[in-house]
């Protein structure tokens, strides 16, 4: 059975999938510029502030940030010989990892985030309205 898909929903959807790309691809390059670690980085450091004692179990941190479980396991390693986040077993189930940000790992965060924001201010709060991001915000909520 073929999808009977008008063409501007298959445009829309590819123009939405290219924003995404684009957007991502200037923070990255911003980031480098900046010689700063790639957004992936500032990802999973960021999940791990916002949560209860800066810490998450590390498959919490792979359903939250969308990393596979191959890339998050390599970041995560990466990020701790960095200093960066600090590694360790579960109380409750010896089987998992609990992942905790240590204080580097928090400054680096306050490093990349002016870079960050700069992008996210030029590329897309500049360009749209407070009603238009509401509007796209409420979008957004159907499709997630």
């Amino acid at each position: 059975m073929k999808p009977r898909l008008r063409e501007h929903t298959v445009t829309t959807w590819a123009r939405l999938v290219r924003t995404e790309t684009t957007l991502i691809d200037r923070v990255q390059k911003a980031l480098k510029a900046a010689k700063l670690p790639p957004l992936g980085w500032y990802d999973v450091l960021l999940e791990l502030k916002r949560a209860p004692g800066g810490e998450l179990r590390q498959y919490e941190i792979g359903a939250q940030t969308l990393l596979t479980k191959y890339n998050l396991s390599r970041l995560v390693d990466r990020l701790q010989r960095e200093g960066l986040v600090e590694r360790h077993a579960c109380a409750e189930d010896g089987r998992g990892n609990l992942v905790r940000i240590t204080a580097a790992g928090v400054e680096l965060l306050q490093r990349m985030w002016p870079v960050y924001g700069a992008v996210l201010e030029q590329q897309f709060e500049s360009r749209l309205s407070a009603d238009e991001i509401l509007a796209l915000d409420n979008i957004l909520q159907k499709l997630d």
